[in-house]
């Protein structure tokens, strides 16, 4: 809901124009380095506290970003909406580079849907982003983020930013139906395809999950522990699509469409809802599904849908699950006022004015969180306490799976997705996908280990 459908409410090229930002330093000059002697880490701009900051946000975000100033009507902001990265388009990147060549006009802080920023502006490559766990947000404020959150934009021991959202995976499932057909819910992967056979003979045309859209790999084969995306360095990864775990992930999806208990349709498509929203008898995916996919897209009636802890292979200790989307806010190591820009991201990622009452996805801040399962809870549309299960899978989500510079679902579309479409299977394009992997890795100057 959050990533995969906001909407461009303001051309990006309008912040051109806007340089709230004086001062900092071009690509590759090293006085951005880090700095031991810095309060923040860093060799920052010389700063003009008061300045009026300016924050890059998607459509879904301007909220926050207006939340944030009618709770601090002395602060000067300068809202700027963009497409938030959505669908790999790299926007934040791109239009920074270009600041970078002219020397100016770097926004102060910028929320992307996805969360792989640090891989090109850490200060150990181009020096764009500021370090946020080196004096420039406080310790006591990064230790409330859940357990594992800010993983995904640490660089040998640096974190670049504070994570908005988790889109953690959960079992989905229709309670009313489940009881009608007298199946139990499944704890493992393993369960789950047993109960797929099930279903396919027993109820033939009832859905157990989707696998029609790019993030299909990150509920799937992330779960599954695929070391397909293993970022272990600014510049290096890990890549082994044939590896047993992300074959016996790859053969899940397989036996799942050849019984038709799997869908292959885009899940926000038209032809889903229409065709096979009301046979889902359960699904997969992050806890973002629950108001996107089940009260808005295929509008199940209240009372039906509840959640189950997410799904496990038995051979996993402990548990993990995937993850799909979330998003981050980031600080520019340019920043004029960097007290200001940091008391902004702060803030609205972790005070309970934004978060627990008005975001639309899970907090990555733990006691924001609480407050917004409650909201939840209290909107009396679930046929069981969702709480725990979600909270629980927010501490499970599998580190193994990292933030590139590009995106996996760009590739999974182009190669495994588009071979789906022609009839052949997930498993038989497990080579194809790690060329493709590979291939763009070292485009973008990765080494790129297979083991």
């Amino acid at each position: 809901m959050r990533r995969r459908l906001g909407i461009v409410t303001a051309a990006v090229a309008a912040a051109l124009t806007l340089a709230a930002c004086s001062g900092g330093q071009s690509i590759g000059d090293k006085s951005t380095t880090a700095d031991t002697g810095s309060p923040y880490g860093f060799k920052a701009a010389a700063q003009k506290a008061g300045s009026p900051i300016t924050v890059w946000v998607d459509s879904t975000r301007l909220p926050a970003a207006q939340a944030y100033q009618k709770a601090h009507p002395d602060k000067q902001i300068k809202i700027i909406s963009y497409d938030g990265n959505a669908n790999g388009s790299n926007s934040f990147k791109t239009k920074t580079q270009l600041f970078d060549r002219a020397g100016s006009g770097w926004p102060d802080v910028v929320f992307t849907t996805d969360n792989n920023s640090a891989s090109w502006g850490s200060l150990e490559g181009t020096g764009d982003l500021a370090p946020v766990n080196k004096g420039l947000v406080p310790a006591a404020t990064l230790t409330g983020f859940a357990k594992g959150s800010l993983d995904v934009c640490t660089i040998n021991g640096t974190t670049y930013c504070l994570r908005n959202d988790l889109a953690q995976n959960v079992l989905w499932y229709n309670k009313k139906l489940l009881d009608q057909f007298g199946y139990t819910v499944p704890a493992t992967w393993e369960d789950y395809q047993a109960l797929a056979a099930r279903v396919a003979t027993e109820h033939p045309g009832y859905l157990m999950g989707t696998a029609g859209d790019a993030w299909a790999p990150e509920i799937y084969m992330w779960g599954a522990q695929c070391p397909a995306n293993q970022v272990t360095g600014a510049k290096t990864i890990t890549v082994n699509t044939a590896d047993p775990n992300c074959v016996k992930a790859a053969k899940l999806i397989d036996s799942m469409v050849a019984n038709k208990t799997m869908s292959t349709l885009s899940l926000f498509g038209a032809e889903f809802a229409k065709q096979q929203g009301g046979k889902v008898l359960m699904m997969p995916g992050p806890d973002w599904y629950g108001g996107s996919v089940f009260q808005d897209t295929i509008k199940t009636p209240k009372g039906q849908i509840a959640v189950a802890p997410a799904l496990h292979w038995a051979d996993q200790n402990p548990p993990v699950t995937g993850d799909v989307g979330g998003g981050a806010w980031w600080i520019s190591a340019h920043s004029a006022d960097l007290a200001a820009a940091q008391d902004f991201a702060a803030w609205v990622t972790t005070d309970n004015a934004y978060q627990a009452d008005l975001a639309p996805g899970y907090p990555a801040y733990t006691a924001a969180a609480t407050g917004w399962l409650a909201k939840q809870q209290a909107g009396g549309y679930w046929a069981n306490d969702i709480s725990k299960p979600i909270q629980d899978a927010a501490g499970q989500v599998w580190s193994g799976w990292g933030s590139a510079a590009f995106s996996q679902e760009a590739i999974w579309a182009k190669v495994v997705q588009a071979a789906m479409a022609q009839g052949r299977t997930v498993e038989s394009q497990l080579p194809a996908w790690q060329t493709e992997i590979e291939n763009q890795a070292k485009v973008l100057g990765y080494t790129v280990s297979t083991k």
